[in-house]
């Protein structure tokens, strides 16, 4: 992750750089307050409702994971305060962004395994085993719904769990890829010491160029290439299609929408809140702060994620749900 004073890229593909600029527009999107807050009361009542009616289709972003420590992208402590994400179109044209990228994401990956889930990936595991849940379309790549139980999770912006080659298209886990870069680098990991709480909501943590210059790259396994890439959809790159399908076939099921710690800055989950209102659907967030589909929404509960999933779950159980 490119940190606020990385040199700027290059690009000798003109699309390429308006593709990068794109990126860097919607990373630099300011999110607003935009509408007034619902009384917490009724918001808490409403999404009771909501859910006792069921078929809802939860849409979660980086502020459910916050309280597992791992910081959100536009929160008051969020990643892009203190850098940003690289681009897809950065990745694909600097080899010495690459070395950049698995640098980083080698070290920070180590401690954003250590996350566990916590009571607000617990809560939507439980609601969708007892029926209240019609499935669980996640933002975030860190894997904590599946470790909490949630099934069929539709990952819209990838798995950090595997590798890709750019080049051939081979993908490897990427426990055995971080098994050769331990190799290639050995006591790399150790002579680096990172805050947990700097690691990023995508699994990497800014390092010196010193420290990046140190680290060595692995190949690709079936064609030798650099150009391996986390499955994950970086700023810059489109949601692959099979997603695309896979949330189209979710929402055939659903009958409202919920929003659980995201901003809808980017197209990608805002768009799901177009999609319930085209549709008539119900519509509710429950977030920290200001979201892009604040104004569009029926309910907008601002408040900490998981004592809501709380308060709401008791609600839920008193009733007899």
């Amino acid at each position: 992750m490119p940190s606020r004073d990385d040199p700027a890229p290059e690009f000798t593909d003109p699309r390429l750089s308006a593709a990068h600029r794109a990126a860097l527009r919607s990373l630099d999107r300011v999110v607003a307050e935009t509408a007034e807050p619902t009384d917490p009361d009724a918001a808490r009542a409403a999404l009771v409702q909501q859910l006792q009616a069921g078929d809802v289709l939860v849409l979660t972003g980086a502020g459910v994971s916050t309280d597992s420590g791992i910081p959100d992208y536009r929160g008051p402590r969020g990643s892009l305060r203190r850098s940003r994400p690289m681009t897809f179109q950065e990745f694909q044209a600097d080899a010495s962004a690459r070395q950049r990228y698995w640098a980083r994401g080698y070290i920070g990956s180590g401690a954003l395994t250590q996350a566990r889930p916590n009571v607000a990936h617990l809560i939507l595991a439980d609601w969708q085993r007892r029926g209240l849940v019609s499935g669980l379309v996640t933002q975030n790549v860190d894997g904590l719904h599946t470790a909490a139980g949630s099934r069929d999770v539709i990952a819209l912006h990838g798995d950090m769990r595997w590798v890709d080659c750019l080049t051939c298209g081979y993908r490897e886990p990427r426990e055995e890829f971080d098994q050769r870069l331990e190799a290639a680098n050995p006591g790399y990991r150790e002579s680096v010491k990172v805050d947990p709480s700097q690691v990023n909501a995508d699994g990497d943590v800014s390092l010196d160029a010193d420290t990046v210059a140190r680290f060595h790259l692995v190949h690709c396994l079936n064609c030798g290439s650099d150009r391996l890439k986390p499955s994950v959809v970086y700023f810059g790159e489109s949601v692959p299609a099979s997603v695309h399908a896979d949330v189209a076939r979710l929402r055939e099921r659903s009958a409202s929408l919920l929003v659980v710690g995201s901003s809808l800055a980017v197209m990608s989950g805002y768009r799901f809140v177009l999609d319930a209102k085209a549709a008539h659907w119900p519509t509710a967030v429950v977030n920290g702060g200001p979201g892009r589909a604040d104004a569009r929404v029926d309910v907008l509960w601002r408040t900490a994620v998981a004592p809501a999933l709380e308060e709401v779950d008791a609600a839920l159980r008193r009733a007899g749900r």
